[in-house]
């Protein structure tokens, strides 16, 4: 039976890492950034995932982040720390980093590049878990930045092996996928969006909560959503939803994280940093963006 885990549901923040003008990571701001998501009541941050933009981040940058937002969060949320690899015993060597700094849980990708069988994704998972017996690790299915779909069948068949791999983050856009891993996960099993745009139907199926890009934005007002889905106030869910709609599409209008980064500087958040190969979003881009959060502030 899968662990249970009382604190695993609602809204969680896919963490953006902010920079510094010379390029490295801004500690500083991002204290201020994950205390902000604290305060305005958000219980779990996940640092070093695709909106933390890890993929180009050294392995002591990761644990610098990783050990920052821990430090910050200490006490008053859960930590979800990104630990994904395409390389399986790499990834077991992340996953007990962030163990052994403190996290909460680890987030796992499936393995970018290069492509493997659902029975691949099995074993990589398998060794993982078993590498770290009792801590919990939280599936990433993001095929549209893996090009690895992990399949209904393979998350029920992980869940129902593995006690500690505790939830699915499905940002794979497939209900058909995400209603047979609902319908058919065992016991204390979660299922959280991994898109901010299908949230509120997601809950409505039965998914349990959202790892979120917007809630960097408006840590408040989304966790209110989420909140009032999980709580069955749908009147209440659906306006929030429609009102934060076009920013929820907007902030994927180019690759993630640079269109919320370009939001959260235009709020005084950060400095708009992104690493290459990520680049500024376009100017057009910047208009359509303004126009909406001018609507929302």
């Amino acid at each position: 039976m899968t662990m249970k885990l009382d604190w695993l549901r609602g809204c969680a923040t896919a963490l953006v890492t902010p920079f510094a003008s010379d390029g490295s990571v801004d500690v500083e701001c991002l204290q201020r950034l994950t205390d902000r998501q604290i305060v305005n009541g958000v219980k779990i941050m996940v640092p070093c995932g695709t909106t933390g933009e890890s993929a180009t981040m050294t392995p002591e940058e990761d644990w610098l982040v990783i050990s920052t937002v821990i430090e910050v969060a200490k006490g008053r949320a859960k930590v979800i720390a990104g630990a994904s690899n395409n390389d399986t015993a790499l990834t077991i060597r992340n996953t007990q980093k962030v163990m052994e700094l403190g996290a909460d849980a680890a987030l796992i990708a499936s393995p970018y590049y290069n492509k493997p069988t659902q029975e691949g994704l099995i074993a990589h998972y398998s060794a993982i878990a078993e590498s770290v017996k009792g801590f919990p690790i939280v599936l990433y299915n993001v095929p549209g930045r893996t090009a690895c779909n992990i399949s209904a069948a393979t998350t029920i068949t992980l869940a129902n092996k593995y006690e500690n791999i505790v939830c699915t983050k499905e940002a794979s856009g497939n209900f058909s996928q995400v209603m047979e891993i609902i319908r058919d996960r065992p016991e204390n099993f979660v299922v959280f969006s991994g898109d901010d745009a299908i949230t509120l139907p997601l809950i409505a199926l039965g998914a349990d909560g959202v790892t979120s890009v917007i809630s960097n934005e408006f840590p408040s007002e989304f966790n209110e959503m989420v909140e009032a889905c999980l709580a069955g106030n749908w009147k209440t869910a659906r306006e929030i939803h429609y009102n934060f709609l076009a920013l929820m599409e907007a902030n994927f209008i180019e690759s993630s994280p640079a269109p919320v980064k370009f939001v959260m500087k235009e709020m005084g958040l950060l400095e708009e940093k992104l690493r290459l190969p990520l680049v500024s979003i376009t100017d057009s881009s910047r208009d359509k963006l303004r126009k909406i959060v001018r609507e929302l502030i």
